[in-house]
């Protein structure tokens, strides 16, 4: 079978002036002796590989690795280029152009991929960038793109557990926060009292799962805000002033970018963390520096 929109392994099975017919790897069985035998399928499918993608003549039976799509008349041909987004995944891409019907993308092909009107979250401004989803069309017969999210991803997931450190796309921000796509399989939102760093769309961050609502919606942190979180941000700011002489001029007044550059999270959670040391009497505090008590020295 010939996946199409996705790279396929796929074997020479002739060969014409305008290019290869490449079919799919053929499935065997082994006989009495233990040996692997091919069983040909006469009604394979194939696609075509054009003769000008070939650098060297190829034989019959070679196996190669291919992206298969299908051109503007909805035909099936096979590249060696390697696309920017396959059918299933959810990429940034680029906007090229925009018309009554649909805009077009560059996916890294010579043909451009096309997100009709219908799939389109908002109208597309060529130039800007976009995510989108890529999935093949049954009615069409073609592989499309569409920024309109939720016709693919689901809202809630039953993989994912509170604490999952995941990866995320944003690809919306609304009065809540950030929309975002969760390790390319679901969709949550990271409220914006949680976005303590600069995020928008097409940003790819690190997150943790903070909540699972009870309609299975999922709410996204930027860091770990349990007592795990809270003890691992704390033994780095004790490392941290190990490893500088037991001083550090990063105060509760530093600006939150700092902070973050730092230690990798927000302001408030360095504030608590600090805070907690200090009733531990493991550092001692000034209005310019943190110091390491030195019986933790």
């Amino acid at each position: 079978m010939i996946n199409i929109g996705k790279i396929n392994t796929l074997r020479v099975v002739a060969e014409y002036p305008f290019g290869y017919a490449l079919a799919p790897l053929l499935d065997g069985e082994t006989n009495d002796d233990g040996v692997y035998e091919a069983i040909e399928d006469a009604d394979q499918q194939t696609v075509t590989l054009a003769i000008d993608e070939v650098e060297t003549p190829l034989t019959e039976g070679q196996e190669l690795s291919v992206f298969v799509t299908t051109d503007q008349r909805g035909e099936l041909y096979a590249t060696f280029k390697k696309p920017l987004i396959q059918v299933g995944e959810t990429k940034v891409l680029k906007a090229v152009s925009a018309t009554n019907f649909g805009a077009f993308f560059d996916w890294g092909l010579e043909t451009d991929l096309l997100i009709p009107n219908d799939y389109q979250a908002q109208p597309v401004n060529a130039g800007m960038y976009y995510v989108v989803h890529a999935f093949f069309d049954e009615k069409t017969q073609r592989v499309l793109g569409a920024t309109k999210l939720h016709y693919f991803l689901k809202e809630n997931s039953a993989y994912l557990n509170e604490g999952d450190t995941v990866d995320c796309l944003v690809y919306a921000k609304t009065d809540l926060g950030f929309k975002v796509v969760i390790n390319e399989k679901s969709l949550g939102l990271i409220f914006h009292s949680d976005a303590f760093k600069p995020l928008k769309v097409g940003h790819a961050t690190e997150g943790v799962i903070k909540n699972i609502r009870e309609d299975g919606k999922v709410d996204v942190a930027l860091q770990r805000v349990d007592k795990g979180g809270r003890d691992a941000l704390q033994q780095a700011i004790l490392e941290d002033l190990e490893a500088h002489g037991g001083i550090s001029t990063l105060t509760d007044k530093s600006a939150p970018e700092a902070i973050y550059t730092h230690f990798n999270v927000s302001k408030a959670a360095y504030k608590k963390a600090i805070g907690a040391l200090y009733k531990q009497k493991k550092i001692t505090l000034s209005p310019d520096a943190i110091r390491l008590n030195k019986d933790n020295a």
